[in-house]
């Protein structure tokens, strides 16, 4: 493991430093400077725009069975048509709305801020109507801008240390956070939001590629100066994050055409200054894998988390049978998907907090959980209004498929505190926190496990989105008090530290899109 990744103090710096707790937001004197508000597109202003096709096919699959799925067929080639779908619904401006100082865009998936400060680029062979090449996805004009001619898989095969996925892989999807996008308004904290925001996205991905039959696999292990040198990004602004194998061939992809050099590509300035926030640069570089051997110590370090055995008695799940689930397709689902910014204070049913947990849970394909279905963050639930369930403080088991009861009680204002003082986890049917045993983490993977366990939970939580709005309910992605989250659940959840947080309910007012 490279010294700088086995240096886990780092990452509990960094962890320690951007908790939020009620007195640090008192005291922080930060505010929004909105003439320097950043761009929330990257643009090559010099590069010709290849557009993809804007006739979008009806795959039809209902969204509740996607992202339970998990594809594995082989000789699954993309077509041009099938990459305008899988990047139009993971990533694509799905609305517009003008207003009278400029144009709001909402995306496929939620995004922290409606920042956006996740991109994609596209690494292929070659497609039917795309030649082989290394390419970004240009949301804002939903097209692809070429930054390299020729195959260069073979690049990303090396820097996973010839991980299968990659090597059968015919495209490569590899995703990047852009620091100063969404550390204008979050400052530090913005490395967290990093995992959360790939990880909705990256839920999007994989239920689009489910539907369309495409096996999908997502590698957080890869030598990091490698992918980002062929990106050709400054590293001092964004960094390779994520990667993700699309379908599935038989012939490995040929050696790079010729030696990968700088770019030194044009690209339009987000604002007018950025301010720099060095504590989540330090953590990036911090869980980089600088070599392949260091690749090599990572390769295997997976850890299965499973949940113990229940203290006290289970409530068992009682998702909706087959015939009963609603078959809105993903694309249809995804088209409405929002993130509710009132709920009502009206139940939900159990068997609909049932279907969600069941179909958000079942596995991720991923290097780091293994076997499928192993899981890094646990749920915890403050249950304020579902049918047939006492209100009060729950740990789901997923082993054994049933919601433990912690403590029995009206919690509403409590899940509200928790939730950074906001309304929406207080008015919530249910609001799911992620807790996760870090020290476990970095010690089985080192620092590079927090980028896993935080994109874990954007996975996660980004599922949960999808199967509320599946049931015609509304979801939200939220932050919140780390420590006294923490100790809401403990005994229970004692040692283990918050990741994450979504909101659950009925609507309402009609979600907006973000």
């Amino acid at each position: 493991m490279a010294i700088l990744n086995a240096d886990i103090q780092v990452g509990w710096n960094y962890h320690n430093a951007t908790k939020h707790s009620q007195s640090s937001v008192r005291a922080n004197p930060h505010f929004l400077d909105w003439a320097n508000q950043p761009l929330p597109f990257k643009i090559y202003p010099k590069l010709d725009l290849i557009p993809l096709p804007r006739e979008l096919r009806e795959i039809g699959v209902p969204a509740l069975s996607t992202i339970a799925q998990v594809s594995r067929r082989d000789n699954a080639l993309p077509d041009f048509q099938t990459l305008s779908e899988l990047l139009y619904f993971s990533a694509g401006v799905t609305r517009r709305r003008t207003f009278p100082g400029g144009e709001i865009y909402f995306r496929a998936a939620a995004c922290t801020g409606a920042l956006y400060e996740i991109e994609l680029y596209v690494a292929c062979g070659p497609l039917s109507d795309l030649e082989a090449g290394l390419y970004h996805y240009a949301a804002g004009e939903f097209g692809l801008r070429r930054l390299r001619a020729g195959d260069c898989r073979r690049v990303l095969v090396e820097a996973t240390a010839g991980e299968s996925s990659i090597a059968q892989a015919p495209v490569i999807v590899i995703c990047t956070g852009t620091y100063w996008r969404n550390a204008w308004k979050y400052q530090a904290r913005t490395y967290r939001h990093f995992g959360w925001d790939n990880g909705t996205i990256l839920a999007n991905l994989l239920a689009m590629s489910a539907a369309l039959e495409l096996p999908a696999k997502v590698i957080c292990g890869f030598v990091d100066a490698d992918v980002n040198r062929l990106l050709d990004v400054d590293t001092e602004r964004e960094v390779a994050f994520s990667l993700v194998s699309i379908g599935h061939v038989a012939d490995s992809p040929p050696s790079p055409p010729g030696v990968i050099r700088s770019l030194g590509l044009e690209t339009v300035p987000l604002s007018r200054r950025e301010v720099d926030y060095p504590a989540m640069r330090a953590m990036h570089e911090a869980s980089s894998l600088l070599s392949p051997e260091d690749f090599a110590a990572w390769c295997g370090n997976t850890l299965a988390v499973q949940a113990t055995d229940a203290a006290s008695e289970l409530v068992p799940l009682k998702p909706l049978e087959d015939a009963e689930l609603p078959d809105d397709s993903i694309e249809q689902v995804i088209l409405r998907r929002g993130s509710t910014r009132r709920f009502a204070r009206e139940p939900i049913s159990v068997a609909q907090l049932s279907t969600i947990l069941d179909r958000s849970t079942r596995g991720v394909a991923a290097d780091f959980l293994n076997p499928l279905g192993a899981q890094l963050n646990d749920l915890y639930l403050v249950v304020n209004a579902v049918e047939g369930l006492l209100p009060g403080a729950y740990f789901f088991n997923r082993r054994r498929q049933g919601l433990e009861l912690l403590k029995q009680g009206d919690f509403r204002n409590e899940a509200g505190y928790l939730g950074l003082e906001q309304e929406l986890p207080a008015d919530a049917s249910v609001a799911v926190f992620f807790l996760a045993d870090l020290a476990a983490i970095f010690q089985r993977f080192g620092n590079r496990g927090y980028r896993a366990v935080q994109l874990e939970a954007g996975i996660i939580g980004g599922k949960l989105y999808l199967a509320a709005y599946a049931l015609h309910l509304g979801a939200s992605g939220l932050t919140f008090y780390d420590d006294d989250v923490v100790t809401f659940f403990s005994p229970h959840a004692e040692g283990k530290n918050a990741v994450f947080l979504v909101a659950l309910g009925k609507s309402k007012l009609k979600p907006e899109i973000d």
